[in-house]
């Protein structure tokens, strides 16, 4: 199996909000390349009540919800997004 690589020489880190105290002992730092999202062709309906973003940055898949981007995002192994995709044709 081949290990991937990710260049993330162009990404924004930011203090992950589970990171406690002002000690900065328990400290977490997140980022994300910068990654072109888009609308899920799955997100239903013309209420935008259920939507979901997808990007693709190297070997992972991120997925956000649309209508809150700043909040948690998701990160998987793309090889793993497939797998989950093939499950939902099924």
């Amino acid at each position: 199996m081949a290990v991937s690589t990710v260049d993330l020489s162009g990404a924004v880190w930011r203090k992950s909000s589970r990171s406690s105290g002002a000690s900065n002992a328990n400290c977490v730092e997140v980022a994300f390349v910068d990654a072109a999202w888009r609308k899920s062709t799955r997100s239903g309906g013309a209420s935008n009540t259920n939507c979901v973003e997808v990007a693709f940055a190297g070997p992972a898949v991120a997925v956000r919800d649309s209508k809150n981007p700043d909040a948690a995002t998701l990160a998987f192994p793309a090889v793993q997004w497939s797998f989950f995709l093939r499950r939902l044709g099924s």
